[in-house]
């Protein structure tokens, strides 16, 4: 049997605060999206999701791109590159167009979406997404396709993504200086709900939350789209730290004692259960000396590191409920929480969330690929495959249209908040 031909090449990169990885997909003639290769490097010039070393990152960025390659067996001039920084803004902007009850033709919606354009302030930032999500008719009927219906009024909600603009200048230094060209710098929580969400929970509404090494990224959908988003500075990384801190123990040491025992939910054998630990620099510990809190002659018992470990999740689901309480989520409808990024990789992490969320809670693990390599199908890829998604989509950005002068009408938080309920109550 053939091998199905490959007629476009995407390429994603994500840089996040502990590594770096790339995925080369290549979308079949049979519209499959497969991965032909990957690669992954250890990010040391990203802090908290922003770049603070160029040369490391770009080096990185280099190294990474060259492994994907060689697996892949074909050279990439452009790639698809997430942000996960913390200075993300959130906003809805509705533009409305006078009908008259004549039927509305594709220019009526082509000039729309162009108006619209004009109603976007970035105050100052970079509008990094523009896209068009929930079109109205008369002003409160929500519907998906316009085209050819009869109305007095037709809006369109436009969900807008604004981002500091020397973070993403920065950023695009880096991946321009390995001599790759960048199509397009996306938000890791579109990303990451592209490849982790089905349609219907972003209908119905879901909270997503990346739990990444330096930062925890909030964004909660409804109505089919992102309406909120909310960075946290504290990540899996600060766990490793606190291990590291905590025992006495080198950082690369406390990394692999968390991924081998780490858990995020106590059970009475982990008092019984001993880890044995090296003190930092190779030394011997005394005879009689303790390595840490709990530990006899270099051991510790795994109850104190997920005493440890639990410590700063109580602190990061504390920082989460008033996140999604700030966004609005707790209404009856679509309650769920789906978990993803590196942190999600923790053992008894979902039921953990579970009791400290008060709310349903699965790991969000990426789909959509074929190929998947095994050690990339974990929850801390789903920004890459997210982005891999992302570039085959052809997503429709209002960035580059030119907005001619006509009045846009501007909602509040609560009036769109109102349409999007009723959007998710009458499933459109």
């Amino acid at each position: 049997m053939a091998q199905p031909k490959v007629e476009k090449l995407i390429t994603a990169i994500d840089i996040g605060s502990w590594k770096v990885s790339a995925l080369i997909a290549g979308r079949t003639d049979t519209g499959e999206l497969a991965i032909l290769g990957t690669g992954q490097r250890e990010s040391r010039g990203v802090r908290r999701g922003f770049i603070a070393d160029m040369e490391r990152t770009e080096l990185a960025v280099r190294e990474t791109i060259e492994q994907a390659e060689r697996v892949a067996g074909t050279n990439i001039e452009d790639v698809w590159v997430s942000f996960s920084g913390g200075s993300l803004v959130s906003d809805v902007v509705t533009v409305e167009r006078d009908m008259a009850g004549y039927r509305i033709e594709q220019a009526d919606i082509d000039d729309l979406l162009t108006t619209g354009q004009q109603g976007i302030d970035p105050d100052g930032r970079v509008v990094l997404h523009a896209q068009p999500t929930c079109f109205t008719i008369n002003g409160r009927v929500p519907v998906k396709k316009p085209l050819g219906m009869h109305a007095d009024l037709l809006g369109v909600d436009i969900h807008v993504l604004l981002a500091d603009g020397a973070p993403l200048a920065n950023l695009d230094l880096c991946v321009r200086g390995a001599y790759l060209n960048v199509n397009s710098i996306v938000a890791a929580a579109i990303a990451t709900g592209l490849a982790c969400l089905s349609e219907e929970e972003r209908d119905l509404g879901v909270a997503l939350v990346e739990i990444g090494a330096g930062v925890t990224n909030v964004s909660l959908y409804a109505g089919g789209m992102l309406v909120g988003l909310h960075s946290i500075p504290i990540g899996a990384a600060d766990i490793t730290d606190d291990i590291a801190s905590a025992f006495g123990i080198r950082r690369s040491q406390a990394e692999r004692i968390k991924c081998f025992y780490g858990s995020a939910m106590q059970n009475p054998r982990d008092f019984r259960e001993m880890i044995e630990i090296a003190p930092p620099h190779g030394e011997g510990a005394a005879a009689g000396q303790a390595a840490g809190p709990n530990a006899e002659g270099g051991k510790i018992t795994r109850a104190a590191l997920v005493g440890v470990i639990c410590e700063r999740l109580n602190q990061i689901m504390a920082e989460v409920n008033t996140a999604l309480a700030g966004m609005g989520f707790n209404t009856p409808t679509g309650r769920q929480v789906v978990l993803t990024g590196g942190g999600a990789e923790m053992k008894g992490i979902a039921d953990y969330a579970q009791g400290a969320l008060g709310r349903a809670v699965r790991i969000g693990r990426p789909r959509g690929l074929s190929a998947m390599p095994e050690a990339h199908s974990g929850p801390a890829f789903a920004t890459l495959a997210g982005l891999a998604l992302y570039g085959a989509s052809n997503p429709v950005d209002l960035r580059t249209m030119a907005p001619p002068p006509q009045t846009v009408h501007r909602l509040g938080t609560p009036l769109w908040w109102q349409r999007m309920m009723r959007a998710m109550k009458t499933n459109y």
